[in-house]
């Protein structure tokens, strides 16, 4: 299906803000020596899916909206634990968390229409489509993944399995792309390779801990290891 040029648009800018909270999120871990979870990361997860929201409605594609609900609400759990809310007034959260159950809803108002235009789509036979949703919903239940970890931490993580799952359904999510002739998801998930660095990230951060912790305890002479000195 051709859209209009600004639904592409539209669909660049959405891809944009994922790209570049992952260079931020990037930029810090570098900074860091090791894989952070800033809050603007989350911040622009939020922006971003909203308006990838609007895209996949637009072009028709149920594995974007598919694919979207399922990380959306742990965007918002994920800035909900930083504190980050505590600032925005409340009607801005409602309206946050409302927003995907209006476009669900909105989709859903006439059944018909909804089964033929974004279940028997022309332009995406059945199997493409379970193609696209098996790689959307592989991408975005790193998401899941990410609160489990980060629920039991009581704090936001960006665990390694996070970024596994983003790397292997990003490529299926460019394949996809390909075959739709889709150049937003294609271009967009080209933070694939910012994936593959937080990986390497990870892996060097435990080299490093682990060297570190083989390292011997260096005493000052004249006391004992619990700090205290030596009555001899």
């Amino acid at each position: 299906m051709t859209s209009p040029f600004w639904v592409y648009i539209l669909g660049f800018i959405g891809m944009t803000l994922y790209g570049v909270r992952l260079i931020v999120q990037w930029y810090k871990s570098e900074k860091a020596g090791k894989v952070v979870s800033p809050g603007i990361y989350w911040v622009m997860s939020s922006i971003g899916a909203v308006v990838l929201y609007l895209y996949g409605w637009l072009r028709k594609d149920f594995s974007i909206i598919f694919g979207e609900s399922v990380g959306y609400y742990i965007y918002m759990w994920n800035i909900a634990i930083m504190g980050m809310y505590k600032k925005v007034p409340r009607v801005v959260i409602i309206l946050q968390a409302l927003f995907p159950v209006a476009i669900i809803a909105l989709m859903m108002s006439d059944l018909p229409q909804f089964t033929q235009v974004f279940l028997r789509n022309p332009d995406v036979p059945p199997g493409l489509l379970a193609f696209g949703m098996l790689g959307q919903f592989i991408f975005e239940i790193r998401s899941l993944y990410q609160l489990v970890i980060s629920y039991r931490q009581k704090k936001s993580v960006l665990p390694l399995g996070h970024w596994i799952l983003a790397v292997v359904g990003g490529l299926m999510i460019i394949i996809y792309g390909l075959i739709r002739h889709d150049w937003v998801l294609v271009i967009g998930q080209s933070s694939i390779v910012l994936s593959f660095r937080n990986i390497m990230i990870h892996f060097a951060s435990q080299r490093r801990e682990r060297k570190n912790l083989g390292k011997p305890v260096q005493v000052p002479q004249g006391q004992i290891p619990d700090g205290k000195e030596n009555p001899i």
